[in-house]
């Protein structure tokens, strides 16, 4: 009977140790199927990247992947100089491409650049190195890129559709207001020229134009549409002023000319229909800058 009950004892410990082996051997399995990388269909080529990146440097398209609350260590100086931006870049440390020394120090599993950028191959030795041409993506497709390079496409495709349905709804609202033939134009100021937009440069010329789907002056569409920016002299201003104008200022450089009667005498200056934004937080079209920008433009053409 202590036989018996010895031989019994002995083949329930190897039935036990087996079915150990076989959960380990389970999980060993599963864990292989999660792999911490995978392959990005990039503009250069397929590029192996981490699944879930927890150190980014992004030379260029910060905004992008900030939206989307990538772990960003290094970031351009452009970027983290952006009024919108700076709490969120707060302890964030500025990088060039030239500086590689930094770059290594500050050990990113990816980084992301612009195709114009020097030192590309010295980058991909440090880490996996995505570039992007400027422009070569609209601003909606450029997002859903970082989203899909950060594993993220669905929350960029869910912010694509959300922004999209809120900036239609919105223009519809507007045009009823100041009339479907009504123009609009966005300025810049410059140190001794200025700045006219067309409808994908920024300064919320993607909303007004695109997404909203507003009018430009005649003129503005003849210089400015198909090259995205036209520079212009002082005397020009009436003649590409909308019945509305974006005013983009910028503080550091000489804007007196708010005080002459050039301007002032602007019909859109004397009807209180300029609407003015910080030229330092409206230079992207990422989802942080539209969102804000699409607020701004609700209540300022609805007078909320």
């Amino acid at each position: 009977m202590k036989k018996l009950f010895i031989t019994s004892l002995f083949f329930l410990v190897l039935l036990l140790a087996a079915c150990g082996n076989n959960d380990t051997n389970k999980e060993e399995t599963e864990g292989e199927t999660k792999s911490d990388t995978f392959t990005y269909d990039s503009e250069t080529g397929p590029i192996e990247v981490p699944t879930d990146p927890q150190r980014v440097i992004t030379l260029t398209n910060g905004p992008n992947a900030l939206a989307l609350d990538a772990n960003i260590v290094g970031i351009d100086d452009w970027t983290k100089m952006n009024p919108l931006f700076q709490e969120r870049l707060d302890g964030v440390e500025v990088v060039t491409e030239e500086n590689l020394e930094k770059i290594i120090e500050l050990d990113p599993d990816l980084i992301i650049a612009g195709s114009h950028m020097n030192n590309i191959d010295k980058l991909n030795e440090i880490a996996p190195t995505v570039v992007f041409t400027w422009g070569k993506l609209d601003y909606l497709d450029q997002q859903l890129e970082i989203g899909k390079l950060l594993n993220k496409e669905k929350e960029a495709k869910e912010w694509i559709e959300d922004f999209k349905s809120r900036a239609a709804s919105t223009g519809e609202t507007i045009k009823a207001k100041i009339g479907e033939d009504a123009t609009v134009s966005v300025i810049e100021s410059g140190n001794k020229e200025f700045y006219v937009f067309g409808n994908n440069y920024a300064r919320g010329t993607e909303i007004l134009y695109q997404a909203m789907g507003l009018k430009m002056p005649e003129k503005v569409e003849e210089l400015a549409l198909e090259s995205g920016i036209y520079t212009f002299s002082t005397e020009l201003l009436p003649e590409f002023a909308g019945d509305y104008v974006i005013f983009s200022k910028n503080p550091d450089v000489d804007n007196s000319f708010l005080e002459t009667d050039l301007w002032k005498n602007i019909p859109a200056v004397k009807n209180g229909q300029v609407y003015e934004i910080n030229t330092k937080a409206s230079t992207y079209s990422d989802p942080i800058t539209l969102d804000t920008l699409l607020d701004f433009f609700e209540s300022s053409f609805l007078q909320k």
